[in-house]
């Protein structure tokens, strides 16, 4: 939060005009920051804040309702996929029933998946953290059923290439929610992945959740049981640079993604302390 405007304001009125001056330049200076951090928001993102919630919502979700479709239904499982992405973003009731009509219009043999990724790539040019988030969403929604199709496959790649995303670094992130949907599914939690929760559609990573033992940990940080200490720790660092809320939340992604972020750094951090905990470190 920016706080300079308020205390030079505050300092310089108290100077000229004692108290009271003290309290009206403060009162001045507070508009100054407020200023300020709306100029941020809209220095990190290229537009304003509540365009960018706007655009990020529709096209996650119409997306999803299309890679939901490529393979010629929508199953249950990929429909308590997205509403568990839902739950985590925190959506209201009113941005649920948005959020459900987004993806009825990517299901739909009309939606020009070209034209709303193009949008999106030319709102937040640059915005990398935010592509990066969005695309783990929907390779998520791609195996909310196991393996994608190719139908499927064709989507991502398509995904992949008007946002301008490096191929190796999709194949690491693709890689990642390869082997968190091995692990699940062979604990028998098929549907269970990065961004949702397992197939009936339960969020978070609890005691009692597939995400909450050790095989789900070491599943959450993505590696192997037999992983050193070492590459345990440094895929831990990795994940929680990615994820933290904070340092997404500077770059002016909007709420819902920050609380998506939250939610997945939440689930790192105790997959690491199950994982520690386990070998005694």
């Amino acid at each position: 939060m920016a706080w300079w405007g308020t205390a030079l304001g505050g300092t310089v009125g108290l100077l000229v005009g004692g108290p009271l001056g003290a309290m009206v330049g403060a009162m001045v200076g507070r508009g100054i920051d407020r200023g300020a951090e709306r100029v941020h928001a809209l220095g990190h993102s290229g537009v304003d804040p509540a365009r960018l919630k706007e655009l990020f919502l529709e096209t996650s979700f119409s997306v999803m309702g299309h890679l939901a479709k490529a393979d010629g239904r929508v199953s249950e499982t990929e429909i308590a996929y997205a509403r568990s992405v839902m739950d985590r973003m925190g959506l209201s009731k009113g941005m649920r029933a948005a959020a459900i009509l987004f993806f009825n219009q990517g299901k739909d043999s009309r939606f020009d998946l070209a034209e709303a990724l193009d949008e999106l790539r030319r709102t937040v040019s640059g915005a990398s953290p935010m592509f990066r988030l969005f695309l783990e969403i929907q390779i998520g929604a791609a195996y909310a059923d196991g393996e994608p199709s190719a139908g499927q496959r064709e989507v991502l790649e398509r995904i992949r290439q008007i946002l301008r995303v490096p191929l190796a670094s999709y194949r690491r992130l693709e890689g990642l929610i390869q082997l968190q949907h091995r692990i699940f599914e062979s604990m028998g939690a098929a549907g269970a992945g990065s961004w949702g929760g397992d197939a009936s559609g339960r969020s978070g990573a609890g005691p009692g959740s597939p995400q909450g033992s050790l095989a789900g940990a070491y599943a959450v940080l993505g590696v192997e049981s037999k992983a050193s200490d070492a590459e345990v720790k440094s895929a831990y660092r990795r994940l929680i640079n990615r994820h933290h809320p904070d340092k997404l939340a500077s770059r002016g992604l909007p709420e819902e993604a920050v609380k998506l972020a939250s939610q997945k750094t939440q689930e790192i951090i105790r997959a690491y302390e199950t994982v520690t905990r386990a070998r005694g470190a």
